[in-house]
């Protein structure tokens, strides 16, 4: 039976052109579908990969208990994994996030702990408290921290992305591009898409309110799991080869467009990595690929107003 576990359902998501949002003198823009996985995220991919990676080290045993700071795709992910694997798990989380996502964790099993935030945004303080907590209760014997700003096993999870992308594509990717919470999904695919193809451009991607990796300026947003208040350990500079912001009014109506003409029911998050395709698709010009993630199910966001 194991090979029925929820867990083989990670991985082996749709890759879809989009078709009418894109004018025709621009690169092709693919999204790869990540909300097929298992909790409606990419996240799911990194919290396998790090449960097993600490499996594997001898540093998660079933008598320990994970814990983890998170806005909630990560948390969702690691409370499926751990359900799935028999492993109790602690959340902290934030009132600032989608309420969808607080209380999946909980249905998946998940104890959970919020921060409060400043009147529901994403200040540049409100991750830091959210690890500092974290840190302070894992270490305490019997806990695994997690650590998906730090824990480099998440690229694992991200290489089997890059690896379905060439196979998927027929045509080398000229660009590709990604929104930036913890990194993981922007440099671990990137690592292997590069070592395929080194001429492939890799961009990163926030918002324009909190443009921390372009001009070193923090701020305020409310674009769940991204641009977190300081740069990610896991942003390997040479993995990467430019920064572009966005804005967020341009990614919330961009989520509605992608909706209302391609079909694609996705978040925040997704409205800012087709903002930037698209753009960096007209850069380019015809005769060029770009690609870029649906992170994860507009579902997740019915309650905050993103669709009203």
């Amino acid at each position: 039976m194991e090979g029925y576990s929820i867990l083989h359902a990670i991985g082996n998501t749709p890759l879809v052109r989009l078709s009418h949002l894109v004018p025709a003198n621009h690169a092709k823009v693919y999204v790869k579908l990540e909300y097929f996985n298992p909790t409606s995220s990419y996240k799911d991919r990194m919290a396998l990969a790090i449960v097993e990676g600490a499996e594997r080290k001898g540093r998660l045993t079933k008598e320990m208990t994970v814990i983890e700071c998170t806005g909630g795709s990560t948390g969702t992910s690691l409370a499926m994994v751990c359900r799935a694997k028999g492993y109790r798990f602690k959340v902290i989380s934030s009132d600032a996030f989608a309420k969808e996502k607080l209380q999946a964790m909980q249905v998946l099993g998940a104890e959970l702990e919020l921060e409060p935030s400043e009147g529901g945004k994403i200040t540049p303080d409100l991750v830091p408290r959210m690890i500092k907590r974290a840190e302070g209760l894992a270490s305490q014997p019997g806990y695994f921290f997690a650590k998906q700003f730090y824990n480099e096993d998440a690229f694992d999870g991200y290489r089997t992305l890059a690896e379905e992308l060439i196979t998927q594509l027929p045509q080398p990717i000229d660009v590709f591009c990604g929104a930036v919470g913890t990194a993981g999904m922007l440099i671990g695919t990137a690592m292997h898409l590069k070592k395929i193809n080194s001429a492939t451009k890799v961009i990163a991607l926030e918002p324009a309110s909190a443009p921390l990796l372009s001009r070193g300026i923090k701020g305020t947003h409310k674009v769940d799991g991204i641009a977190v208040g300081f740069v990610p350990p896991l942003l390997n500079k040479n993995f990467y080869d430019g920064v572009m912001e966005v804005d967020e009014s341009e990614a919330r109506a961009m989520v509605k467009k992608l909706a209302a003409q391609e079909g694609i029911f996705a978040g925040t998050s997704t409205g800012i990595n087709v903002v930037a395709a698209i753009e960096l698709a007209k850069q380019l010009g015809s005769g060029h690929t770009v690609v870029t993630v649906a992170c994860d199910s507009g579902l997740k966001y019915l309650s905050s107003g993103l669709f009203n």
